[in-house]
Parts: structure tokens; sequence; C-alpha cells
């Protein structure tokens, strides 16, 4: 989302004599819908989180609690892709408000293996870890979840294609592992055109939708749609963060020095200062 929820879409499922088939029957300038779950996965995956070899964006929080108070939170994501579809790094840094000023949160993801994610607690100058049973927990007192920054692993959850219709692939997911995660299933609506995951509900052991991702804005940045707003809400207890990025760039050419522990404490800044234009 955050690039939570953003964020690249290259794979190529037709060739030779499939092409000609597809032609065959496919209106000119109209292409045909996926129908395999997984590809269909796999590329909202690429189109929300690996944007170009890297990524730098500024975001603002705003945190409403149910009786309608109001916190914001400010900080700048860097993000780095170690190949395409697969490990990356992320390190995001805070400059508002002034107690969680120099608070950064790192992530070595991986996709064979669970991520690596810490977070450096500047008043107490702690770096603390995240263990994997709280990735899906509260990511400094907002709605979005640890997990939401990087994204979690598609070989966490079995997905189906359950609908098609005109302008979305609607995925319903379950679980792998059910006593992992907070949730019985959830179900995704992907857009057509942009491959961006649009609307994401997640349903408790009653079947009851309870949580909700939603993307509110999306812009073309350097060709590739990427989300400008998004927003989730516990539909439990009537709160809501909302998230805008700005000053979004792609392939900036960070190196993996950016991503290391030392980060933590002393952050880079020549990468979190805002790029001209």
């Amino acid at each position: 989302m955050p690039e939570f929820i953003s964020s690249t879409i290259t794979q190529r499922f037709c060739r030779g004599a499939i092409v000609a088939a597809l032609l065959a029957i496919t209106p000119v300038g109209q292409a045909a819908d996926l129908t395999d779950a997984q590809a269909i996965v796999s590329q909202a995956n690429l189109a929300s989180y690996y944007r170009g070899n890297d990524g730098r964006s500024e975001a603002r929080m705003l945190i409403r609690d149910a009786q309608g108070r109001e916190q914001v939170r400010q900080f700048t994501i860097l993000r780095r892709d170690r190949e395409d579809g697969g490990d990356q790094d992320f390190l995001v840094a805070f400059s508002r408000p002034a107690d969680v000023r120099n608070t950064v949160f790192m992530v070595a993801k991986h996709t064979q293996a669970e991520d690596d994610r810490w977070l450096y607690l500047p008043g107490l100058d702690l770096v603390k870890r995240i263990s994997a049973g709280d990735k899906r927990t509260s990511f400094v007192g907002s709605h979005y979840f640890y997990e939401d920054v990087s994204g979690r692993n598609l070989q966490e959850d079995n997905h189906r294609l359950v609908e098609t219709t005109d302008q979305h692939y609607v995925i319903a997911a379950t679980p792998q592992d059910p006593v992992s995660v907070e949730f019985k299933s959830y179900k995704v609506w992907i857009d057509k055109q942009t491959l961006l995951p649009m609307t994401i509900e997640y349903q408790d052991e009653a079947g009851k939708v309870y949580r909700k991702v939603e993307v509110l804005k999306v812009a073309d940045v350097s060709g590739f749609p990427t989300v400008t707003q998004s927003r989730v809400s516990d539909l439990r207890s009537g709160g809501s963060t909302t998230m805008q990025f700005r000053f979004i760039r792609y392939d900036l050419g960070m190196d993996a020095a950016v991503f290391t522990e030392r980060s933590l404490r002393k952050p880079p800044r020549e990468w979190l200062r805002r790029p001209e234009s």
C-alpha cells in the first residue's frame, strides 16, 4: 500500500499457435481474459510491488479512530529489487510527528523464506526484530499491518478465480496455515487493465467481512499505473487509516548499502531528501 498496496507486469503467456488461436476468437484491440488464478495474482504482485528496479515515495498516514480522533504519521519509503518478482529490500524512515521522528522500519523480503523485519526505536536506541508472528499486527499504531508494507508472500495462500467482470478479476484466497493469521479467507478485486488490486475484503471465522483495503486513487508515474491513495478500514471498531503517496520516483539507482543494519540508526539522508523534479 502504502507503495503498501502499491506498485510490474511483463509476463506473456500466449505464443505461436496459441496467439493465432486467440486472434481468431478475440476482437482486434481487445485482450483475452486471463483464466489462471496464480498467474493473475503473480502479475498483481508485480504491479503492486515491483515497478522499476527501485523506488522512492513520501507517505502521509491519517489514522482515525471510531470517535473521530485523528493522528498523522509522515515517512519516506525506499525500495530496491534484488530481482524482478523476487527478493526485495524496503526501508521506511519516519519524519513526523516528533514522537516517531527517526523511527526506522526495514524489511528484507524473501520469496522462499520468512521475511526479515527490524524496527529501530530512537528513544530507546533499540533495534527490535519483528517476529513472523507479529507481521499481521498494527504498523506504528495504524490500521495497516507490518505485512502490508512489503506484501504478503503468494505461497502462503491458495488462490481461486471466482469471477471475471468487465473491470475486475475476483480472486478468493485461503491461508495454507490458518493458525498463523487472523482471517479465515479474503477476496480481492484486481483491475483487468492495470492488474492492481483495488479492493481486498477479509473474512472472519463466521464469514463476516471485518477488514477492508481499498485503492482510492491511481496515477501514471513514469509510465507505470501507481497507487497514490489507499485506505484500510477496521469494520469492527469503525476506525480507518488513509495513506497518501507523493513525490514518487522509480529507477533511482539505489545500491544494497542503503538497506543494511547501519541504516537503521543512520538512515541514508541522500536518498531521503526529496529529489529534484
